[in-house]
Formats: structure tokens, sequence, C-alpha cells
């Protein structure tokens, strides 16, 4: 007997398929009504050859080439390191053809409980932040942030310290980057209110910080250094009851589902993570879309090997331009750095069945579906209020340092898919979606979604886009709480590019 529910392949044209579970050596499984025995055993999330391939042979996954053949690889044969290798090399030429005129289609779907802002963006929470200028400050600011949680308690969303490392000893760019990223938080719609919290001879100067800001809500934003007052603590318990005098009196109202703006980030993935999860976060970015909302993508490595999908979906010739720059200038940094461009994927991708980058781009911009490329936004800086497609931001593959960048860019909720498990938690509310069944199994309390349902249920993927929405709908509501909030893990990192004196 051969088990037809063990393979999985993700195109037509695909010279591999994906085991859905551990295949043993001479196990008989079969594949739309054609045996294939197994030839070694091959784990869980790693691919089976579907025909033989000749060293030199391009393989074919999603459709596209992932890699070439290093060995002879015959069929029902194991493929991975041992046997291919990536085909991506330096100087990659990109190619442009005629746009189709687009315009974001009009807010719509269905609706949420958000706080609407001043300047007219939702958010999902109303949380009091105390944003550090510098590292220095990082432990008096946790300590207002717990002192004050008892007294904000039923009256605010929550009082949160996001301390990190920098602010001081930074020069130029690197400095302008901390500055520019920090000060996009101030004005954040799921802050309703914040405390930026300063030392005083740190190269962040709070003037130059409040600057970058630009215009403030007006009463929500306070801020001191903390050399300047006689107890940091008595004058920062002091602004945080402040703040929260003023947040507890906003409100939720009911708002489209296309006010959302969600990034998009895998973490850990395997080689389940480019067919249940990833596709799913596609699905519901065209869903989100289509309703007039923004999704983002990020992690620009790991688009290298799949950048020319997302090029061939910009909406205009500026944003293709736009998306080649991303592209090359990220690959310029590898370089200046001595570093190879194509040195990915991690060891814990590798155990989990990606091989190549070209897979694991592959994989990963599947989360972006088909929706159109409307913006490029680059590193600390804003996205448009509403730019009603997919907006990539610059920021590396790193989990916390993209996801920070995502928020900065003005993300209110991420979705965040894995297959390897992370507790890991970003500034705003960052849903888990699990790509398959085993680590739900060990790992319960980390875990929004599980999109491995996609290969046992009926419907598949479409079928679990209705729950997957009906989530996001409830946790952005605050009706119930994501999972890095459960677990009170919320980071903030910021990307370090320069010199540090």
């Amino acid at each position: 007997m051969s088990d037809a529910h063990a393979l999985w392949r993700v195109h037509g044209d695909d010279d591999v398929a994906v085991a859905l579970r551990p295949l043993a050596a001479g196990e008989a499984v079969s594949l739309a009504g054609e045996r294939i025995d197994t030839l070694e055993a091959v784990p869980q999330g790693h691919k089976l050859a579907l025909r033989a391939r000749a060293v030199g042979d391009v393989v074919h996954k999603y459709g596209f080439p992932i890699g070439v053949v290093t060995a002879p690889i015959a069929r029902g044969q194991w493929v991975h390191e041992h046997n291919l290798a990536t085909r991506l090399r330096e100087g990659a030429a990109y190619t442009t053809h005629a746009r189709t005129p687009w315009r974001a289609a009009p807010l719509g779907g269905p609706t949420w409980m958000g706080y609407r802002r001043g300047d007219g963006r939702v958010g999902t929470r109303n949380e009091i932040w105390i944003i550090p200028t510098v590292g220095c400050v990082n432990t008096t600011a946790q300590r207002i942030a717990a002192a004050a949680a008892v007294r904000a308690a039923g009256r605010v969303d929550g009082v949160h310290a996001f301390p990190h490392p920098f602010g001081c000893s930074q020069l130029g760019d690197d400095l302008s980057d901390t500055r520019r990223l920090l000060a996009s938080l101030l004005t954040h719609p799921n802050a309703g209110g914040v405390l930026v919290l300063g030392l005083g001879c740190e190269n962040n100067q709070m003037a130059a910080l409040l600057d970058a800001a630009g215009t403030l809500p007006d009463g929500r934003v306070r801020w001191f250094n903390s050399q300047d007052v006689g107890d940091e603590q008595a004058d920062g318990a002091s602004a945080i009851d402040a703040l929260i005098e003023i947040a507890s009196g906003d409100r939720r109202e009911a708002v489209p589902f296309g006010e959302l703006l969600l990034g998009l980030k895998c973490g850990g993935s395997d080689g389940l993570s480019g067919i249940t999860a990833n596709p799913l976060l596609g699905r519901i970015a065209e869903r989100l879309t289509a309703c007039g909302g923004t999704a983002m993508l990020s992690e620009v490595p790991e688009m290298f090997g799949a950048e020319q999908l997302l090029m061939d979906r910009a909406v205009d010739e500026g944003t293709y331009a736009a998306v080649v720059q991303l592209i090359e200038r990220f690959k310029a940094y590898f370089v200046a750095h001595g570093q190879a461009v194509y040195e990915n994927p991690s060891p814990g991708n590798h155990a989990g069945g990606i091989t190549t980058l070209e897979e694991k781009s592959l994989g990963a911009v599947q989360k972006g579906g088909q929706a159109p490329v409307v913006e490029v936004v680059p590193y600390a800086r804003r996205a448009r209020a509403r730019a009603g497609g997919l907006a990539l931001v610059e920021a590396p593959g790193n989990d916390a340092v993209s996801t920070a960048a995502m928020v900065a860019a003005g993300a209110t909720m991420l979705l965040f898919t894995t297959g390897r498990g992370t507790p890991f938690g970003s500034l705003v509310p960052t849903l888990k979606v699990a790509s398959n069944a085993a680590i739900v199994a060990r790992k319960p309390h980390w875990f929004d979604v599980d999109a491995s349902r996609a290969l046992t249920e009926p419907g598949g993927l479409d079928g679990l886009v209705e729950a997957a929405i009906a989530t996001i709908g409830t946790i952005a509501s605050g009706a119930a709480r994501a999972a890095n909030e459960r677990n009170d893990a919320r980071e903030l990192a910021i990307w370090k590019r320069g010199v540090t004196l």
C-alpha cells in the first residue's frame, strides 16, 4: 500500500515534492496516483526527487529554479545540501515591462474595533510607551513602566518600556537611523501616550529626536533628560500618570478591515513554511490589499532569488526602479562588509529542509501573495498613510530588527510564520502562525494560528483564510491577546550599520 498523503508538490512543473511526514527508506508513497519508492530516509519538510536529475541540471520548486544539481539524483532520493547548491551569482540582470494602470481600492472588508488617532491612522492597542533615547537609561525606563503598570490596569492596554543599546557613540547615518526609528515610534497609532526618557549627554540628543518626529499629538508625548531632574523615577511616574489620564479617555470604534496595516514576517522557516504558513499570509495580504489596506514585507536578503517576482508586480516604473535599488543597495551592503551575498539559509532552515537561498526566498515571498507592490520604504522611515497594496520595507532578515522596522513604518500588527518556533514578540501584537502541527503540539503557548491544518482539513489554505481573518480581527479589537502579549514578549532592535566611537 502506498501513502497518498505523504507528499506535496507545490507546482505541476516541480522536480521535487515535500515530505509531509518523515519517510523511511524503501517506503512506497504516491503522488497524484503515481507510486514512488523512496531510496533513503527523508525527514519531514525535506524534498524527495520526483525524477532523475544529472549533475548541472536545474531543480524546480514553486515552479521556479531553486538550485543546480551537484551529485547525481535518482527518482525517490532525498534532495538537500549533499546534492543541490545555489545557482545565484553576482550581477543579476532584471527585466521590466509595461505597467497596468492601478489605484488603491476603497476601504472595506469586515469590521474590527480600533483606536482612531488624530492623524487618521487606526491603532490596535491604546498603550503607554516609554522610549529611551539611549541605552544608559534602559533600567530607569523599565522601572518606571513596571511601577506604572498597576496604576494603569483597566484604564489603558498597558505600559511598556522598549530598551535598546544605542543612542550614544554613534556617528553619521548610523546615528540618523537610530534617531529616525525612535522618532517614528513617538507618533505610532498603538501608543496612546509616549514618554521619551533621555540622559542628557548622549549623541542622540532630545531636541534632535523630537524634531525628527515632526508634529506631535497634542499632550500625548512627554519628555525629560534624567541629568536635568532630581528624581528621574518620580518625574517619570508623574509624566506617565498624566499620559494615562489622557489615553484612558480613548475609545475603540468600528473600522473596516482595510484600516489594518499588517507586517508580514517569517522566522525559523522549515520545508512546510512555503506550502502552509507563508501562502496563508499571502491570501490574507491579498484580501487586505483588495480592501484598500496595506501589507508590509521586509527581510530583503530573503528576497534574493525571488526579487524578479516582486519587481513584476510593481505598479509603476518608479516603484519598479525603487525595488531594484533596494535589492542592489542591500547586495552592496553585503559586499562592502566582505560577505557573500548568498550566504543563507540559516542552520535552522537547513535542518527544516530548506537547501538554497532561492528556495528560501521563493517560500518567503509567498507571504505577499499576488498583492501589487506599491511602495518601497527606506529603513526607519514611515510608510504612506494608506498605500493600498504591498510595501517593501528595507531591513535585514533578523527577526527583531526587521519587525521593528515594519513597526516604525507604521505596522499595527504583525503576522509571524515559523516552522521552528520562537517566543519572540515585537512592539505590537505579533501573531504566530505555525507551519507544522508538531511545533504547535510541543509549544502551544507560542502560537495563534496553526496553518498546517491546510494539509488535513477540507478547503485547504482557502478554507483557513476566513478563520485566520476572524482571529486577526478578534486580537486587533483587543478581545483577545496575541501569543507574544500573553507571554509578555516585546522587543525593540535597531539595525547597527556604522562606526561606534
